[in-house]
């Protein structure tokens, strides 16, 4: 046993090291993230086997929505302010990731003395665990291009720390139904050593993920005085909006695709739960769809593992237009297959929007501000998220008339988007042609 666990550690330390991650320090990021993503699927786990499953449908729709009340909503207030001040943070990242998992830690040791009540005391607790999070995201989103290998683009950096994430989750999900079945509290247990390596993993990342040398903070309005430089020379801070068109409308596609993530969680949690498809139990057609989500999900990731950083822009259009049609045959026909169908093209298309979307942050962004703009898209994303998850809560649980509503949310993003998006790559075309 001791043998084979050993070649284990050796084949993912040689995965996670390969082409000059172990160098660079990008490994160390790469498992950090992995322990991350386990520590929340434990969490998620504790939490949906609480305030979803162990009341009737109609209770938890209503715990679920005091669930989004309570820690959805205070959230929506304080992530606009969690990218700057992280932006703030220059020079200590590793000791704020750090700070992140213990908080999440002991959030969860706290939650596991409530959880089997579900007293009002586990919503607070929620709350942190979300924040938590959200720090760690947006830090890690600033972290990965301190730590790029050498021809290693930023898009590829961050499809293997994703693709680490899912694996993660995959594991931490059985060994979470495992400890539930011992007691609700035990995955929240496991979640609390789960973050305390994870706190020790994020002091080991390599000093360079302090630096903030040649950084500044970027802002989503149009450029506007700076303060004056030490010659005083008045400077223009610059503007997120304000480097090209792309990433406005990358930004604003990518938002209909996480918000229809959010609606199909949420709402297909609970329509499959009171009608199961093709006369699976409530049980089997959750976990159809859950299955078909995440491997659309990890094969999206994959995908933008392998492709290369051009035509970012019709990327996200082709991924709009996959999931708004898919979605749209799954309302019409509606069934088994279609509903799983729409799940994997909806997680195909939310990774390879997202990937796009950092590589045009990686394309346009200035490198000196480029970090601050990670932090304010991952924050846009995660509201838009709950917009859809809040959408598929109130909704009635009709299954062809709740998919028409998810494709009108991306319906409203490839409005709003996709014309700038092909112009932006059609004037890349050309301008790639003059410099060839």
């Amino acid at each position: 046993m001791g043998r084979s666990g050993g070649a284990v550690r050796r084949r993912v330390r040689r995965t996670t090291h390969a082409g000059g991650a172990g160098e660079s320090g990008l490994a160390k990021l790469i498992e950090l993230h992995a322990v991350n993503s386990a520590g929340d699927m434990l969490i998620t786990l504790a939490l949906a086997s609480t305030v979803f499953f162990s009341v009737p449908t109609g209770q938890a729709r209503g715990r679920v929505a005091l669930y989004l009340l309570v820690t959805m909503a205070p959230f929506a207030l304080l992530a606009p302010v969690i990218g700057p001040l992280l932006d703030r943070l220059g020079h200590g990242r590793r000791v704020a990731m750090a700070c992140a998992m213990l908080a999440r830690a002991v959030l969860a040791w706290t939650m596991a003395g409530v959880i089997t009540t579900a007293g009002l005391g586990l919503y607070p607790a929620a709350l942190g665990v979300l924040v938590a999070s959200k720090a760690y995201g947006v830090l890690r989103s600033a972290v990965v291009p301190r730590l790029l290998p050498g021809r290693t683009t930023l898009v590829k950096a961050n499809s293997r720390v994703t693709l680490a994430g899912l694996l993660a989750t995959a594991i931490a999900a059985p060994v979470g139904a495992g400890l539930h079945v011992i007691g609700p509290q035990w995955p929240l247990y496991g979640a609390f050593v789960v973050f305390v390596v994870g706190a020790l993993l994020s002091m080991s990342l390599p000093q360079k993920v302090d630096s903030a040398r040649g950084e500044s903070r970027v802002r989503l309005s149009a450029d506007e005085e700076a303060p004056p430089e030490p010659a005083g020379i008045p400077g223009k801070r610059p503007s997120l909006l304000g480097v090209g068109s792309s990433v406005l409308h990358a930004l604003q596609g990518n938002s209909g695709l996480r918000a229809l993530s959010g609606f199909l969680t949420m709402f297909l949690a609970f329509l499959l739960r009171e009608h199961p498809l093709n006369g699976l139990t409530p049980a089997m057609s959750l976990g159809v769809v859950a299955i078909a989500a995440g491997v659309g999900n990890a094969l999206g990731t994959a995908l933008g593992a392998m492709l290369r950083a051009r035509g970012p822009e019709i990327i996200i259009a082709g991924a709009l237009v996959c999931s708004l049609t898919v979605t749209t045959l799954a309302a019409t026909w509606y069934g088994l297959f279609t509903v799983a169908g729409a799940a994997a093209i909806a997680g195909v298309g939310q990774a390879l929007a997202k990937l796009s979307l950092d590589a045009l942050i990686q394309r346009d962004v200035p490198e000196s501000v480029r970090t601050s703009a990670f932090a304010r898209s991952e924050t846009a994303l995660q509201l838009s998220w709950v917009v859809g998850g809040g959408l598929g809560i109130v909704m009635p649980l009709n299954g062809p008339l709740g998919l028409l509503v998810g494709a009108s949310l991306v319906l409203v993003a490839f409005l709003a988007s996709v014309r700038g998006l092909l112009g932006a790559a059609r004037r890349g075309s050309t301008a790639r042609a003059r410099v060839a």
